[in-house]
């Protein structure tokens, strides 16, 4: 290439583009601009004649276009970090002499570090923002799973929304609910996520302290009180709840004749050790439970009405897990891991069990539940629970009601299909979580609802 073309490609070059460096064949460098020395931060140095190499090496800007160019004999883009941090997008341009060697490559260059530092943060902030989503996720699994509580369904998500509003303020709480709903469960979440979370939390179970032994393990007795009691006297457990919640269980179980006691110790919070002169003061934050009918019992003269109003000021009913069903197969999950750790026996539940444990009726609620997941995860032969695994009374899945007069098999297999998809749509919320609990595909869902005209 002549040295006229020369000139007249540098003035073209020059005019599209200042920041421009132009090196040999070689990598020596033949002409650069200033603005492209201002970039690099070599004002003050004499550039022309030097190897891009040998720049490289002294950490001007790296890496190198040249021989990349020349390598390709084609257009290149690279980012180059230079001395001073900067970030570059560089792109080398080769120029072909007559014999169409490459004769000259031509760079020129766009300042991006905005722009690279901007990708960063945004891919920082997004590295951060995902790290905060699963810390959240884990602290609240774990406080939930903590207080025993996994919960998808909306009438458990009220029930704790309650709970855990009143456990701000010392107001008496009404646990209701049937037998193994999770009632002691949630008196120790409001104990835990109250201002006396740091003090006591003692449960007395009214049901099960025979009457004639009430008095003195409920309000402790003095020394020398009865034959059989101790020396020294001995503390109740009213009198070890201060400071903290007392949880009085199975309140409903009460014997009449002690209802008043417990009613003045309520409302005083004063009481008298069995044998004892002096009155003894508490405080305490109240929270009772039951899974009778007190309104029934108030109205049959079984449980003291006063007693009932001064209980029942905050009710919270906890409904029964067949009214939660959508819960049944996370709680399930939940404990086959518990167990699995807690025992050294890694175990899983293959989708028939699933679907079987589903429709069970569950009268004995979570603590039902509780116990035949432990039971498996101890008893099973293989890592794999299986519908053999399971007790004899849970193999048999209840069918539903479903007219057979006068109609064929494959009439009678269709609507008990249709009924079974209706109540799966019912309890949950997505497609997904369908196929999960029927043991069927998400397409398979789908296309069955539309078959049957489910929404």
């Amino acid at each position: 290439m002549s040295e006229n073309h020369f000139c007249e490609s540098e003035a073209i070059l020059r005019a599209l583009k200042d920041d421009l460096l132009v090196t040999d064949s070689t990598g020596k460098v033949v002409m650069i601009s200033d603005a492209t020395k201002a970039l690099y931060g070599i004002e003050d140095k004499v550039i022309l004649g030097l190897s891009v190499y040998e720049l490289e090496k002294q950490g001007v800007f790296t890496p190198i276009v040249t021989p990349l160019v020349i390598e390709k004999k084609s257009r290149v883009n690279v980012i180059q970090t230079t001395t001073e941090g900067k970030k570059l997008l560089i792109t080398g341009v080769p120029v072909f002499d007559d014999e169409g060697n490459v004769w000259r490559i031509a760079s020129y260059s766009h300042d991006i570090t905005e722009m690279v530092n901007i990708k960063n943060y945004l891919h920082d902030m997004q590295d951060e923002m995902e790290r905060v989503k699963n810390e959240l996720e884990v602290l609240r699994n774990q406080q939930m799973k903590d207080d025993g509580f996994v919960v998808h369904s909306d009438k458990m998500r009220k029930c704790i929304a309650i709970a855990k509003q009143v456990s701000e303020v010392d107001v008496n709480v009404l646990l209701l609910g049937e037998s193994g709903v999770g009632k002691t469960y949630f008196a120790k979440m409001i104990h835990k996520e109250s201002p006396r979370k740091d003090k006591p939390f003692i449960e007395v179970n009214c049901g099960a302290i025979p009457e004639s032994l009430f008095e003195a393990e409920f309000f402790g007795y003095e020394a020398g009180s009865f034959t059989s009691a101790n020396k020294k006297g001995k503390p109740g457990l009213a009198e070890l709840a201060e400071g903290g919640t007392l949880f009085l269980d199975e309140i409903g179980e009460l014997p009449l004749a002690l209802q008043v006691k417990v009613l003045k110790f309520i409302q005083e919070k004063q009481f008298y050790r069995v044998g004892g002169t002096k009155e003894k003061k508490v405080d305490f934050r109240l929270i009772t439970a039951t899974n009778q009918p007190l309104e029934k019992l108030v109205a049959a003269k079984k449980f003291r009405e006063d007693l009932y109003f001064r209980l029942n000021v905050v009710p919270i009913h906890i409904p029964p897990l067949r009214e939660r069903t959508s819960d049944i197969v996370p709680l399930i999950e939940h404990f086959v891991q518990v167990f699995s750790t807690k025992y050294k026996r890694e175990r899983v539940l293959d989708d028939a069990v699933l679907q079987r444990l589903y429709v069970h009726p569950w009268k004995g609620n979570v603590r039902e539940l509780i116990n035949l997941i432990e039971r498996l995860v101890v008893v099973s032969p293989s890592p794999t629970i299986t519908i053999t695994d399971l007790p004899e009374s849970y193999q048999q899945a209840s069918a539903p009601d479903i007219e057979t007069s006068k109609r064929s098999l494959p009439e009678i297999m269709e609507e008990v299909e249709k009924k079974v998809l209706t109540q799966a749509r019912k309890q949950q919320k997505t497609t997904v979580e369908m196929a999960k609990v029927l043991g069927i595909s998400q397409p398979s869902v789908v296309r069955k609802m539309k078959k049957h005209g489910i929404k």
